[in-house]
């Protein structure tokens, strides 16, 4: 009976002893991620793509960066297809590891944030005496990378979503109508990857969940029937996801979000995962202060790099795949700008409503640059929805700004204007000779923060409210507080713009 007492506490102690051990143990090995990640983190600025410095980049743009790595021997390019228009889709293989991973990125055209990344990527595996040397080597060991930069050469060229034929690829998994499809589909059949990377952009208005947080980071992992059955595939992709977010969280605390995982039998995401690969999908979103996406890429660089060094040493299996289902849902919760409690007068009545705003990009210059134009989304009680601006306009009216009487020629001498002197005393509006050359251009703006009217162009009327432009005054009194312009917001007792987002109509 002693003995046996005693046999049971030795279990219970070595039990606990063997259970602290493996807390410890793997205590340390997230601190020891955790830390990597930070490095890798911080040295991105060495390893920056300097050829790549804003989203609207073309193929030729990153033609000559595949060209200089075809005499590296670190690398085997290889053409594996041509786009609907014939522009020349390559592959970069790099390493010699028994797990295959494959990555592409821009099945999108106008999603471009993981192609800047892999260019870093690229720059960071050619690094040495760095000391990344071990990691690199443990990864390039381990692993064989096969990266697709930009498989929708053809979309990138216009910056649209779709391909050249009006098709997303996204959803020709099953048809393979378009040719980058059948390119696709080809290498899943050709390598039988372990691991699959389908690298996206998505919306800057997504939150995560419902709260006022931008998802500047949106996960997947796709389900590979409707019942969104469990297999050990499907399941280290929750792993990997579930380490990358954890990365994450330090970098864009409560701003990682993921989607729903309903299952779409025509997407790629979906059927590469029922092919037997291991499917992430990573989606870049918003981050308030950076809209050409560079804080972004240098989240992806931490985050692609750390999990191909889980994949190459297996530890993403220490991942607990239920910690998947603590990150928030995609929620559509947000605008660019909400105007809260603004007065507005109609029919002589007055009443408090919000205005939801949003900014959307206007391509121009062979879409590679880009301008806003905004316009007033919602009217009404937004009180469960978010802004990533946001103005408590209590106490002020919104009113339509007017029209300043003098008419000029061009938009060099509306730049001449004080606007801030316009502004305060309620023009908004200014209008140009009906003979200006600026007829042709269309829609366009002006760096003035200014709404400029085209000869001929009738000026709003009413009050500014649903699916207007959204160029208005808020005033307290007499007094004109703030200005907004193009969905720009200017206080005018601390005006700060010496130019602003203006538009031309």
């Amino acid at each position: 009976m002693f003995r046996s007492l005693i046999c049971r506490s030795m279990k219970s102690f070595i039990s606990k002893l063997f259970f602290s051990f493996i807390t410890l143990t793997t205590s340390l090995a997230m601190a020891q991620s955790a830390d990597q990640a930070r490095r890798i983190f911080d040295a991105h600025k060495n390893y920056k793509e300097a050829a790549l410095t804003q989203r609207r980049f073309k193929q030729k743009d990153i033609l000559p960066l595949i060209e200089k790595r075809k005499t590296n021997p670190l690398y085997e390019v290889q053409s594996v297809g041509a786009s609907f228009e014939g522009r020349n889709i390559q592959m970069l293989k790099i390493g010699s590891g028994k797990k295959k991973v494959l990555l592409w990125t821009q099945m999108h055209g106008d999603e471009p944030t993981a192609t800047m990344a892999s260019f870093d990527m690229f720059n960071f595996f050619e690094g040495q005496n760095d000391g990344f040397d071990d990691f690199r080597k443990k990864i390039l060991d381990n692993t064989t990378l096969y990266f697709v930069p930009m498989l929708n050469p053809d979309g990138a060229e216009k910056y649209q979503r779709r391909t050249m034929q009006g098709i997303d690829m996204n959803r020709d998994a099953a048809a393979r109508q378009t040719p980058e499809a059948v390119i696709l589909k080809g290498l899943v059949d050709q390598l039988k990857p372990d691991y699959g990377f389908n690298l996206h952009d998505q919306s800057p208005r997504y939150s995560a969940g419902r709260s006022p947080k931008v998802a500047t980071i949106s996960f997947l992992a796709t389900s590979y029937d409707y019942e969104l059955s469990m297999n050990k595939v499907r399941e280290r992709s929750m792993q990997l996801i579930v380490g990358m977010n954890k990365l994450l969280q330090t970098y864009i605390p409560g701003q990682v979000a993921r989607y729903s995982d309903d299952h779409e039998p025509r997407g790629f995401g979906d059927n590469v995962q029922k092919w037997g690969t291991t499917l992430v999908l990573i989606e870049s979103g918003g981050y308030v202060g950076d809209p050409e996406k560079q804080y972004i890429r240098q989240l992806n660089f931490m985050a692609i790099l750390s999990a191909l060094g889980s994949v190459s040493d297996n530890s993403l299996t220490k991942e607990n795949r239920e910690d998947y289902y603590k990150i928030p849902e995609n929620g559509r919760w947000l605008y660019d700008l909400v105007v809260r409690n603004a007065s507005v007068k109609q029919a002589g009545k007055t009443f408090t409503t919000d205005l939801g705003i949003n900014r959307n990009e206007i391509s121009y210059s062979n879409a590679t640059k880009f301008f806003y134009y905004s316009k007033i989304e919602d009217f009404g009680d937004l009180h469960p929805q978010y802004g990533s601006e946001e103005l408590d306009a209590t106490g002020l009216t919104v009113e339509k700004g007017k029209v300043y009487p003098t008419i000029y020629k061009n938009v060099s001498e509306v730049s001449k204007l004080n606007a801030l002197n316009l502004l305060k005393e309620g023009y908004t509006y200014v209008r140009l000779a009906s003979d200006s050359n600026t007829r042709a251009l269309g829609l366009y703006f002006t760096t003035s923060p200014l709404h400029i009217l085209r000869g001929g162009q009738p000026a709003p009327s009413g009050t500014p409210g649903l699916g207007n432009t959204a160029t208005f005054i808020l005033k307290k009194g007499s007094k004109v507080k703030y200005a907004v312009i193009n969905g720009f917001v200017y206080d005018l007792d601390n005006f700060k713009s010496v130019t602003g987002n203006g538009i031309i109509e």
